[in-house]
């Protein structure tokens, strides 16, 4: 009973202290959480809380605040994620269903979660090596010019121009597409590239000069990995509700923003599925943000995560909210994605 009467305190005092901002005393939460026991017993609890390292005093004659250690206990103990509201899911319904491609799926999904969390939003683009290839079509633009279309189960769309000296046939193109496709569609990026270089010597002689060209500049755009660290950010203006914070917290997260492999690196790998991570203040990778936190999802097919989205802020951070904000825009992102492939 002690120890649930103390995670009851625990919790009031984590929600006070995002609500307010500031340091919160024990007539306060007796007053607003009907903990049902009077402020001296409330005392107990806190003194027992922060010899337990949960919250800490900031100065003398303030109220408490809660620590690294708190938040994770806090984060621990919800009963789950909450569930987004029918509005807000309609919201990310209505924004992310009009997207075009998957430029636009990134941006709306950015600016969808800043909005949601009022937190700074990071969504890394899919990554190509965990791609698989759903489609490439020829398409003869001049008699000897072809169009390489690479189209791959993220959504991403690479196009090549092809010069040939002989200008080939219709019926020699349309033989190389279906040959293509049939080695290549459907396999993962490193496969697709393997079996489409054994492609030109299964051909007759006066076909595979053509053939090696065009696997030549399929297998150039699959080997392009810029996108593996590509990354698109948002709601860096939310940062301005922190200016309590700002040497410990704002401005070093103001400095990653510039740096993509720290972004990359910040959100982590995580598991696709449902699973939210959340690394809070010393847990995540850099010393220098020991004051932020973060909370993540994968996105992608239900058996592998193909990128990572997610939100970085101040551990002074409404974690349930984001916990669920987060998770529902990964997976109607995800939703988006699968449905692509279909």
């Amino acid at each position: 009973m002690v120890e649930d009467r103390k995670l009851a305190v625990l919790r009031a005092i984590v929600e006070d202290y995002v609500a307010t901002e500031e340091p919160v005393g024990s007539r306060a939460l007796v007053e607003r959480h009907g903990l049902g026991v009077s402020p001296a017993t409330v005392r107990n609890d806190m003194a027992a809380l922060e010899e337990e390292g949960f919250i800490h005093q900031p100065h003398t004659s303030a109220g408490r605040v809660p620590t690294d250690k708190g938040y994770r206990l806090f984060v621990d103990r919800l009963s789950g994620v909450k569930p987004m509201s029918a509005a807000e899911k309609r919201a990310i319904a209505t924004l992310l269903d009009s997207a075009v491609d998957l430029d636009d799926v990134v941006q709306r999904s950015v600016r969808l979660l800043s909005n949601l969390t009022h937190q700074v939003a990071i969504v890394q683009y899919p990554t190509l090596s965990r791609s698989t290839v759903r489609h490439i079509e020829l398409v003869q633009i001049t008699p000897s010019r072809i169009m390489l279309i690479l189209i791959l189960s993220t959504g991403r769309v690479e196009q090549r121009l092809l010069e040939t000296p002989v200008a080939p046939s219709e019926h020699q193109l349309a033989d190389l597409r279906t040959r293509v496709n049939q080695a290549a569609a459907g396999e993962r990026i490193a496969d697709a590239s393997a079996a489409l270089g054994a492609l030109p010597e299964t051909l007759a002689q006066d076909d595979r000069a053509l053939a090696q060209s065009v696997v030549d500049v399929l297998t150039e755009a699959m080997s392009d990995h810029r996108s593996d660290e590509r990354v698109a950010v948002g709601g860096a203006a939310n940062l301005a509700r922190f200016g309590d914070s700002f040497q410990t917290a704002v401005r070093p997260l103001l400095e990653a923003l510039e740096e993509h492999v720290v972004l990359l690196k910040l959100i982590g790998e995580v598991t696709s599925g449902d699973s939210v991570t959340v690394r809070i203040g010393h847990e995540g990778p850099y010393s220098e943000l020991a004051s932020t936190s973060v909370v993540a999802a994968g996105y992608g097919p239900p058996d592998q995560a193909l990128a990572t989205l997610g939100v970085v802020g101040p551990t002074r951070m409404d974690y349930p909210g984001s916990m669920a904000a987060v998770r529902a825009v990964a997976r109607y992102v995800s939703r988006i994605l699968d449905e692509g492939q279909q």
